[in-house]
């Protein structure tokens, strides 16, 4: 999967996941997911202990177009490091992390009330 532009961050609600892969709008896209206001893009992260500022350089990127970030860390939910999240709020960036079902519902609701969100999601089977 290439990266995704949208011309409104509405296009970016998730409508299914799991399969290793989730759904947005009528798309289907493999893997882990990097969603932003802008689009979204591949992740090719597969575990919570792999993931770094480095493979969240895109959301650091483009921070002040976010609000808040949920990280979705797969079937279970994984702690962050207290170092590793003071970082990305030095980025002005809230981070709430939980299972990636969870965030998923989350975006999805925090999409509709207008909210810029972002979601970085490991792919569940």
């Amino acid at each position: 999967m290439k990266f995704t532009e949208v011309t409104s961050q509405q296009e970016t609600a998730i409508s299914s996941y799991g399969d290793g892969g989730f759904r947005i709008g009528e798309q289907r896209s493999e893997g882990s997911i990097l969603i932003t206001p802008r689009g979204y893009y591949p992740w090719d992260i597969t575990d919570a202990t792999a993931i770094t500022l480095e493979s969240l350089s895109i959301i650091t990127e483009q921070a002040r177009d976010i609000d808040i970030l949920l990280i979705g860390t797969g079937e279970n939910m994984a702690f962050l490091s207290k170092q590793f999240r003071a970082t990305l709020a030095g980025a002005e960036i809230s981070v709430d992390v939980m299972a990636t079902g969870a965030a998923t519902r989350t975006y999805n609701i925090l999409l509709a009330e207008g909210r810029k969100v972002a979601a970085a999601l490991i792919a569940v089977e």
